[in-house]
């Protein structure tokens, strides 16, 4: 597991291989990831767009932003967490993602990023 805070907002990731998902004999690996996004501060904040940057051992990157994630733009209260699954598809067996999500405190509207941590996606059989 990878985590950072920014701004009294702490992001933690776990990754997983999808062997299911993926075909090796036609260079696509497939990871899932979890995120849990806590909000350590005293104020109420939004989650309204995420940017991703998806970087290959092959060569291929590419950068993936929209709003919210996994179709919601979640608030956190203080004190308050949420966790979400998503996946990424890689053309070979290790690469990395790291980004950061566009956030809003309610009280003021003041919008601040948040760093997503990088984190590295392998498949397991690479690590022995």
């Amino acid at each position: 597991m990878v985590t950072a805070i920014t701004q009294d907002i702490k992001i933690s990731v776990d990754t997983l291989y999808q062997d299911e998902f993926s075909i090796p004999e036609n260079s696509h690996y497939m990871f899932g990831y979890r995120i849990k996004i806590e909000n350590l501060g005293h104020h109420s904040i939004q989650l309204l767009r995420r940017k991703w940057y998806i970087f290959d051992v092959s060569g291929y990157s590419r950068i993936v932003e929209g709003e919210g994630v996994v179709g919601s733009q979640p608030i956190l209260h203080p004190g308050e967490s949420y966790i979400y699954d998503s996946g990424c598809n890689l053309k070979s067996e290790i690469g990395s993602m790291k980004g950061h999500y566009e956030m809003v405190r309610l009280v003021d509207q003041e919008p601040f990023k948040v760093e997503i941590p990088e984190f590295k996606l392998i498949v397991p059989y690479r690590l022995n």
